[in-house]
């Protein structure tokens, strides 16, 4: 009998016979998603319960065989192809759901559950599941984990990250485990969540609920002008007021609807905005002011929906803008950017630009509230050259985001299809630590094999090696008097303040060669409280400034040891804030700590810029709402306790001053992870500090030290 013989006799052996796929009319089935790349699958499996997934992992894992996870196949980027000839493990048949608590607001739910399917068990209880993708109809929950998938109301309540609250995974070596986001130690729920199955396959997943609204009011609103339009969305948000949702859409688009859906839009438009508010009776107020900026910006025609029948047409109009592209064409490249909200007119302006250059037909949607846009290609792959053609316009166009101060996807991910654009996205030494964090989990690249992250290249082989070379005389200019470097007592470590980041990076290097052991130090608030003995102090409290107020996006970059309350007075002077509890401590030393409060600060990092230890700098996010390009690293700072690197700036989100919701400490204490985090945990726990700090230069978290 052949090995790969031997292989399905033991899947059919754990999930019988009828719940594997071998021939070849059934591969090619699975060979493909909503992209364009095509793979086959050399099985397809269907287990039924977390043991099944977790027994055929291992026998995965014991003879190399590569595996990926499938839901529903709605992916866009390639994310669900098999590559390397791997097995799809599609947990489709774990459809249920496990339980509804009202009281606490949470469900229970397998992933192979639709997203649809949620939201109508949710209904009877008056509660729903925010995150809404277009695909809701098929797409299931362990998918949008996958992708960390967002939608039209994640303006107001936020993307898949921001509503999951634990995780039951099978590792790739097919152990189960249990995440929540309430475990010390490092975020490792915010990691997995868009890590698109490469560092494990979901079998379970704890859900935030919300109530229903008491009342919702949808507005369809034309304008003469894209940047109207945009301009219509700043001046809302500026105003206090966060919808619901805020889409845009263009000519092109509104037309193609019209004729397939006949949802009454106006095709004279250039541009439409469809807006909806919810809340209680108080929203009716925010709709007059809606319409005032409506009409301040020269709108064309405001239509409020008199009824749900009206709000329901309106929004199969916004969500079948696929399908009416999609009949005008035997195919659709659906691209996926982000920019800063302001900068959305001048996306479209330069997409257009690169449509009519190369003689395409392009339709853009837009989150607008987010600065997430779809650019949409109509094209035949069946010609080769135009799709050719095609595929070099989509990556022109996610080059547009970036040179924009944007990202190469909001919501999609990155699949096989953007990861060489990650190149562009990323510096050498962040790609290096993805793949390090991947190799943690996954040492032998089983687990949705190629996927994600670039393979390395020749010129990082040489920049690796070179930056390995560098001696450290290159930066003693930076470093403190000869005295101060003498071998250290353990009442008086040497004290390092770097007035800036070139400064701190140089100290670090330095460090590093030496092996010394560093305490990172933000205002010193919460030194007394360990019992240390480093030989490096390293206090970032002068690294204090605020890099930039971006007043019409909503965001700040401030340097790590500025204080909370500084920062506050600050926006507060510009009408805005933002939403921290503590005001005592610094930006860095709070994210550090992740202290406890309601609303969580893992949900307001937009981004971090992190010296590691060896000096270098990685850096996650960008100055946008929604991003999916590569791991969430940035959430394995937040209770990191300087463990990790120095954290240098981070990118926040900012509110209107009026907004109504404020930072309140939260009463619900952390569980003891010593207590409650799983023995595998723990080992991943030291293989991302690894990944992170080879050498030990930072103190381990309390939960590691032996």
């Amino acid at each position: 009998m052949s090995k790969q013989n031997s292989n399905l006799k033991d899947f059919q052996r754990i999930v019988g016979e009828n719940n594997v796929l071998y021939k070849e009319i059934a591969l090619r089935l699975y060979s493909y998603d909503a992209a364009l790349d095509r793979a086959c699958p050399t099985a397809v499996l269907f287990p039924e319960n977390k043991e099944q997934i977790s027994a055929l992992v291992k026998i995965c894992y014991k003879n190399k065989i590569p595996f990926v996870a499938r839901g529903a196949g709605t992916n866009l980027c390639g994310g669900t192809i098999p590559l390397q000839q791997a097995v799809v493990i599609a947990p489709t048949r774990m459809n249920k759901i496990i339980s509804i608590d009202p009281e606490k607001k949470c469900a229970v739910v397998e992933p192979g559950l639709p997203n649809l399917f949620l939201k109508k068990a949710l209904e009877p209880y008056g509660l729903y599941y925010a995150p809404d993708p277009a695909s809701q109809k098929a797409c299931t929950i362990g998918g949008n984990i996958g992708t960390n998938a967002g939608g039209p109301h994640c303006l107001k309540y936020g993307v898949t990250s921001h509503h999951v609250r634990g995780l039951e995974i099978v590792l790739p070596n097919g152990e189960i485990t249990e995440l929540n986001i309430l475990q010390k130690g490092y975020d490792l729920v915010g990691l997995m969540v868009g890590s698109e199955g490469t560092l494990g396959i979901v079998t379970q997943a704890t859900l935030n609920l919300l109530t229903l609204p008491a009342k919702v009011e949808t507005m369809l609103v034309s304008f003469p002008s894209l940047e109207a339009a945009i301009q219509t969305v700043t001046d809302i948000i500026s105003s206090g007021i966060i919808p619901a949702t805020l889409e845009a859409m263009d000519k092109i688009t509104v037309q193609a609807v019209e004729a397939f859906i006949h949802a009454g839009y106006p095709t004279d438009a250039e541009a439409v905005l469809l807006i909806e508010v919810d809340g209680e009776e108080e929203i009716l107020e925010d709709v007059k002011k809606i319409r005032e900026l409506c009409k301040k910006n020269l709108c064309q025609e405001f239509r409020l929906a008199q009824n749900k029948l009206e709000r329901e047409k309106l929004w199969e109009g916004r969500r079948g803008s696929y399908p009416a592209m999609a009949r005008l064409s035997p195919n659709v490249l659906v691209e996926d950017g982000a920019v800063p909200r302001n900068k959305l007119p001048e996306a479209h302006h330069r997409i257009r630009k690169i449509a009519e250059e190369n003689n395409l037909n392009v339709s853009l949607i837009f989150h607008a509230g987010d600065g997430n846009l779809h650019p949409q290609i109509l094209f035949d792959e069946r010609n080769l050259e135009e799709t050719k053609k095609v595929k070099k316009a989509g990556s022109d166009m996610l080059k547009v985001c970036i040179d924009l101060g944007g990202t190469i996807s909001g919501e999609h991910g990155i699949g096989m299809d953007k990861k060489e654009a990650m190149r562009w996205l990323f510096t050498q030494e962040t790609l290096e630590l993805f793949r390090r964090i991947k190799q943690a989990f996954d040492p032998d690249n089983l687990c949705n094999p190629d996927k994600l992250i670039p393979t390395k290249d020749a010129k990082e082989v040489l920049f690796r090696e070179q930056k390995n070379q560098k001696k450290s005389s290159e930066n003693d200019l930076f470093m403190p008097s000869k005295k101060e470097t003498n071998p250290i007592t353990q009442t008086s470590p040497t004290s390092i303040v770097p007035k800036d980041e070139e400064e701190a990076c140089s100290f670090l290097k330095n460090i590093w060669l030496d092996q010394k052991k560093v305490l990172i130090q933000g205002l010193g608030n919460s030194l007394k409280k360990h019992s240390l003995t480093p030989d490096v102090l390293f206090c970032t409290k002068n690294l204090n400034k605020i890099l930039e107020h971006d007043v019409e996006n909503f965001t700040v970059t401030v340097e790590a040891g500025i204080k909370v309350e500084d920062l506050q007075k600050f926006l507060c002077e510009k009408r805005q804030k933002i939403l921290f509890s503590s005001l005592e401590k610094s930006i860095g030393g709070t994210l550090a700590l992740n202290l406890d409060q309601t609303p969580l600060l893992r949900d307001q990092i937009l981004g971090i810029k992190l010296a590691l230890a060896d000096g270098h700098v990685v850096q996650f996010g960008a100055k946008v709402m929604k991003n999916v390009a590569g791991y969430d690293a940035g959430k394995l700072l937040l209770g990191s306790r300087g463990s990790l690197g120095v954290i240098l700036s981070v990118i926040l989100k900012t509110f209107p001053l009026n907004y109504p919701i404020q930072a309140q400490p939260n009463a619900q204490k952390r569980e003891s992870v010593e207590n409650n985090i799983p023995e595998n945990m723990l080992e991943i726990h030291k293989k991302i500090k690894n990944s992170f700090d080879p050498k030990g230069i930072f103190y381990e978290l309390p939960l590691l030290r032996s």
